[in-house]
């Protein structure tokens, strides 16, 4: 056994000294040296402590891999590493661990106004950016994780739900409050227009087509000036009001009629519980809809779509609901989405977007709900995270500057988190439906990708 032991040491060191050869010679050119324009032309300047610090990085994650999460460097019969046991036992979003997140998140802002008055704002805005990924990611895991079809264009009910609300208040001068079911019907019914093409369609062509659904969305968005306003976007949306209380100075206003000093954070702070409540209600109706018939036709239909039709499923009205459930929480958050900001433009609905709400349902576990949250926080606020990477200017120098590398640290980060628990941060379910004892499913019992 010890000498098992030795040969896994060795083979790590090794595989991770290769690794950091590889990157040392990789990214000499694009790390260590760089150029930049002078009077006399291009002058060279050199960054060795970014260099090294890569290397470092690489070789010491690679090591760490090998040595504690990969099966394959193990002997047989070891058990997993232990931070592999931990992220196992992560229970679903259910019971305790719901309640629990649910009163933190309603205690967090006066937490963060209380004891960070200085960037109460800032704060706030990221936790209102992360629930409305959190609820995005929600809505697509109706489409990708319980029924199995992956849809590279999701993006679009979230245009479509911001521009019925900006259409509709533009035109019609609704309000945020009566346009939000209107945004989430039409919102579905596009979704049901989307399911009917593709009904025979699955895996690599239905995701070409769900893309060019998202693409032509937006370039109908941004060529159809006289009504959308093309690329010059809808400004002037109105935010929503507190039962007919807008949030601004003056009589009649939220501030004076409660008794409060106003300040600007209240908005935000009623943005924050707007956006909230909508993450809960997608929650509770997506929980649901698990455990109802429709929801086992879904995880049928994920599984085998032949053997679905065999059992008698109707899988036209299987798919079609899934689509139509996925883009109205799609479009409620793309209303969200445009009263928050008060401008929409089609340059907020890029492929990037899909991009973004698909990495978070892969990377949190297909058909995770707990799981989105996490790969919600970790996605959304790791990168805003990663804009204030000052201190490391005096670590590597003037010339260095953090946001350039925001995009490589954080590419470099999902990587590893597919490596080492490639089926998602929680990989455990529970059934949605039981026969005596209610058990969790763990990752080895499924294929590699699919949910549970």
């Amino acid at each position: 056994m010890a000498v098992v032991a030795d040969n896994r040491v060795a083979d790590s060191l090794r595989d991770a000294f290769i690794a950091a050869l590889l990157v040392a010679v990789l990214g000499f050119f694009f790390l260590a040296l760089r150029t930049e324009i002078a009077p006399g032309g291009l002058a060279l300047w050199t960054r060795w402590g970014l260099w090294f610090t890569a290397i470092a990085i690489v070789f010491v994650v690679r090591l760490g891999l090998n040595l504690f999460f990969y099966k394959a460097n193990r002997p047989a019969g070891a058990g997993t590493g232990r931070a592999a046991k931990i992220a196992s036992k992560l229970p679903d979003l259910s019971g305790w661990t719901g309640t629990i997140m649910l009163i933190v998140a309603i205690v967090l802002p006066f937490i963060v106004t209380t004891f960070l008055p200085a960037q109460q704002r800032q704060f706030i805005d990221l936790m209102i950016l992360i629930l409305t990924y959190v609820m995005l990611g929600w809505g697509l895991n109706v489409v990708v994780g319980f029924a199995g079809l992956l849809d590279l264009g999701f993006v679009a009910f979230y245009a479509i739900g911001a521009y019925s609300f900006a259409l509709l208040a533009h035109y019609l001068d609704f309000s945020f409050w009566m346009a939000l079911p209107l945004a989430g019907i039409l919102a579905a019914f596009w979704g049901v227009i989307l399911g009917f093409p593709v009904l025979r369609l699955r895996g690599d062509y239905l995701a070409i087509v769900t893309l060019a659904f998202g693409e032509i969305i937006r370039v109908v968005l941004l060529n159809w000036y006289d009504f959308t306003g093309g690329p010059n976007g809808i400004s002037g949306i109105p935010k929503p009001t507190f039962f007919g209380l807008e949030f601004g100075r003056g009589e009649g206003n939220f501030a004076a009629v409660f008794g409060l000093p106003y300040s600007t954070i209240h908005r935000f702070i009623y943005l924050y519980f707007i956006i909230l409540g909508l993450a809960v209600l997608t929650f509770i109706v997506t929980n649901r809809l698990r455990r109802l018939p429709i929801g086992r036709a879904w995880e049928a239909l994920r599984e085998d779509e032949i053997a679905c039709r065999s059992l008698g499923i109707n899988t036209t009205n299987t798919k079609l609901t899934a689509f139509a459930i996925g883009a109205m929480f799609g479009g409620f958050a793309g209303a969200f989405f445009a009263t928050r900001q008060g401008f929409v433009s089609p340059e907020s609905f890029t492929f990037i977007e899909s991009a973004i709400i698909l990495a978070i349902v892969v990377l949190g576990g297909l058909g995770s709900q707990f799981g989105v949250v996490i790969a919600s926080v970790v996605m959304i606020g790791g990168m805003e995270m990663l804009r204030n990477l000052g201190f490391l200017k005096g670590m590597f120098g003037p010339d260095f500057d953090p946001v350039q590398y925001r995009m490589l640290i954080f590419g470099l980060a999902m990587v590893l988190i597919m490596v080492w628990k490639p089926r998602g941060l929680v990989t455990t379910r529970e059934p949605s439906a039981v026969l005596k004892e209610k058990k969790k499913i763990g990752a080895d019992l499924v294929a590699q990708g699919e949910g549970h």
